[in-house]
């Protein structure tokens, strides 16, 4: 008897205190409204992300890269695998190949910022220990400039560049890179030409 009294003041302790703890809800006051309509905004992935699908994928990447203004050209072959990640808000670019018969890999990032209303990317690889960021904006969704940011290894100091992503068409795109050279002029540095995988 004790102990079915017990296991009975149990169930009603479960259901109630949670119960009496429950404060009446409130209405949102505008201000409140405001800022949960303008973080849903700003979390939802849109058309601004959507236009970034055609380079998602697996692609043959063929780089060619220019150390000096007039200098032959150097090229290797790699791998890029392109995939969405946290819910479709960034891109995710994991590249693998060779740069002077040494393994080379690299891990991107290139999502849209719905407050800022711009592009943005990083860049990380096995070649350096700093981080390489950029921004930029496309007004047709075939051809993205970017203002970039990296580590300048003489100097240590920043070292500006730009970019352009080029996309042909769902199976092609291009980006090239430039760069200041030794006399501070700037010049092409790099290409990389994407063909997906079939």
């Amino acid at each position: 008897m004790k102990k079915t009294f017990l296991v009975a003041l149990m169930l009603i302790l479960t259901i109630a205190v949670p119960l009496f703890a429950q404060e009446p809800k409130k209405e949102m006051s505008a201000d409140e409204k405001a800022m949960m309509e303008a973080w849903v905004k700003y979390m939802t992935p849109g058309s601004a992300h959507k236009m970034l699908d055609p380079m998602v994928g697996t692609f043959d990447a063929k780089t060619t890269m220019w150390m000096a203004p007039g200098a032959p050209p150097m090229t290797s072959m790699g791998v890029s695998t392109n995939h969405w990640v946290l819910g479709n808000r960034y891109m995710q670019q994991d590249f693998s190949g060779n740069f002077q018969g040494m393994p080379f890999m690299g891990v991107g990032y290139t999502g849209y910022d719905n407050g800022k209303k711009q592009y943005f990317g990083s860049w990380m690889d096995n070649m350096s220990t700093g981080v390489m960021t950029s921004t930029g904006n496309t007004t047709d969704g075939k051809t993205w400039n970017f203002k970039s940011t990296s580590t300048d290894p003489m100097t240590g100091k920043d070292m500006p560049g730009d970019m352009k992503i080029t996309v042909t068409d769902a199976d092609h795109h291009t980006m090239e890179m430039w760069g200041p050279g030794p006399d501070g002029k700037v010049f092409k540095m790099m290409e990389i030409s994407y063909s997906r995988k079939k």
